[in-house]
């Protein structure tokens, strides 16, 4: 049996599906899997230590604004397709599972003409693009959130939850503060831009550090395609309690486990690792989707949303001290969070999984 995983250039579309994989691997061990990715996206290192085969579709998107690249990305798109389709003949998949990106599109398409189901997962508030055009052809589309089951078709979607990776459940606080050297008695924020990093939330948390002093430890994940001229200067200054990481792999778990709080971009793989773990969380959101995903859960009372165009520095220091003073706060968010997002349980992916190979 073999299952092929599409998505990448950010590690959103990523995660959900490598929960999938080691729920199928664990029941299927026979299984063999491959995932067709980006080039320059952050998501082959995750996914090569998964030791799934990777490999590179290139290939173009659909700008929902008038751009002069939505015509040369027709030509790749294209292209694309026509790669899918050998690709599909030649590896002969038994599913094609994705959770988004622009990668997945041609793929599914092609799938769809030689006969392989396909499943697509929705975790944004928002339906994207990407999602929307494989929909059509989709065998089943699950939903991160109960109030996405209305965007698509009530014949084949199903409110799953969202996946979360099993090995993030199995950090240790203890362990975490031997790792990164944490001072016990001090609070903990981990505070991280995302998958690839990202130059405002850098910029932010650089801004508050200097107001934390006494209050918190930080552990900021910078991410590896990001200048680290920033956040070195910083840490230069204030190397008693913070500390700049560019990219974890297992350190994650750890990182997570020993947060008091959280920072974070508004992606929903980390928001669902957060929502997993009962993490009190404070949201710096892209403006786009992400945004509308923080304001959904921000009126739910389940995070805190910092507007990065707003903002700074000394209004998260604000935010951050006030939080980590307030221990029922921490518990609503966290208890909230939980509540709107829960986790999607294993029985029900294989039942769904199980449906498919044997269409």
């Amino acid at each position: 049996m073999k299952v092929v995983f599409s998505g990448g250039g950010t590690l959103g579309p990523v995660t959900p599906l490598l929960a999938i994989k080691q729920i199928i691997q664990e029941e299927f061990p026979e299984t063999s899997f491959v995932w067709l990715g980006t080039k320059n996206g952050p998501e082959k290192i995750l996914v090569e230590k998964e030791n799934i085969l990777f490999s590179v579709l290139n290939t173009g998107k659909f700008r929902r604004y008038i751009s002069f690249w939505n015509i040369i990305d027709i030509f790749k798109i294209i292209g694309a397709f026509f790669h899918s389709l050998y690709f599909i003949w030649r590896e002969e998949p038994d599913v094609c599972i994705s959770a988004g990106g622009f990668t997945s599109v041609p793929l599914h398409w092609a799938a769809w003409i030689f006969g392989v189901p396909t499943w697509v997962h929705q975790q944004d508030v928002k339906v994207g693009m990407a999602n929307k055009m494989m929909a059509s052809v989709a065998t089943i589309i699950t939903t991160a959130l109960e109030i996405n089951l209305k965007n698509f078709s009530k014949k084949k979607t199903i409110w799953l939850g969202n996946p979360v990776r099993q090995d993030i459940l199995l950090g240790e606080k203890n362990r975490g503060f031997e790792l990164f050297n944490l001072d016990k008695k001090i609070p903990v924020v981990f505070a991280t831009g995302g998958g690839t990093g990202s130059m405002r939330v850098n910029q932010l948390i650089v801004q508050s550090i200097q107001h934390l002093k006494g209050k918190a430890q930080v552990l900021h994940l910078s991410g590896k395609e990001r200048p680290q001229e920033l956040v070195n200067r910083a840490v230069k200054l204030f190397s008693d309690y913070y500390q700049v990481h560019q990219f974890f792999t297992d350190e994650m778990k750890d990182a997570y486990a020993v947060a008091d709080i959280v920072i974070s971009r508004g992606g929903f793989g980390s928001i669902t690792e957060m929502a997993a773990l009962g993490k009190p969380a404070i949201l710096i959101p892209k403006p786009g989707h992400q945004e509308e995903n923080v304001k959904f859960l921000e009126k739910a009372g389940a995070v805190i949303l910092v507007d990065e165009r707003t903002s700074d520095g000394n209004f998260l220091a604000k935010t951050i001290r006030e939080l980590l003073d307030d221990d029922i706060r921490k518990r609503q968010l966290s208890n909230n969070l939980q509540k709107i997002m829960p986790l999607a349980k294993a029985e029900h992916i294989l039942k769904l999984f199980s449906g498919l190979v044997k269409k």
